[in-house]
C-alpha cells in the first residue's frame, strides 16, 4: 500500500478533489447550476485520478505523461474557478482557498515532472 504521509502530491489531490465534489453540490444545489459545475467536477477530480494512474505506469515516460495530463487538467480547473468567482457563483474566500489549492498541486506536479526528466536524462 503507498504511504499517503510520504506521497503529498496523492494526498492533497485527492483532499482537492474532496472539495471540488462538495463545490459541484453547493453549485447544483443552491445555485442550480449545473453546466460550469459539471466541468470544473470533472477536470478537478481527473487531477487525482491522473496521479494515481502515475503510481503504476509501465515506464518513465508513461509516469510524466500522466502528471503531465494532471497538471493539464489543475490547469483547466483554474479557469473553471475563476470563471466561476467571476461570474459570481463563488465568494471571495472560497475562491482563494481552492485557487491557492490548486496552485499548490500544479506547482507540485510541474517539479515531479522537471526532476523526473532530469533524472531520466542524467541516467
Amino acid at each position: 500500500m503507498i504511504d499517503n504521509k510520504r506521497n503529498i502530491v496523492r494526498t492533497k489531490s485527492f483532499d482537492f478533489a474532496l472539495r471540488i465534489v462538495k463545490l459541484y453540490k453547493y453549485l447544483c444545489d443552491e445555485h442550480k447550476e449545473f453546466v460550469l459545475s459539471k466541468q470544473i467536477l470533472r477536470s478537478g477530480t481527473s487531477i487525482g485520478a491522473m496521479q494515481r494512474e502515475s503510481e503504476h505506469a509501465e515506464s518513465t515516460p508513461d509516469f510524466i505523461h500522466k502528471l503531465a495530463v494532471a497538471q493539464k487538467e489543475c490547469n483547466e480547473t483554474l479557469y473553471w474557478l475563476e470563471l466561476l468567482y467571476k461570474s459570481e457563483y463563488i465568494e471571495d474566500k472560497a475562491y482563494e482557498s481552492l485557487y491557492k489549492d490548486a496552485d499548490e498541486l500544479i506547482r507540485l506536479l510541474t517539479s515531479i515532472i522537471k526532476t523526473t526528466k532530469s533524472n531520466a536524462s542524467n541516467s
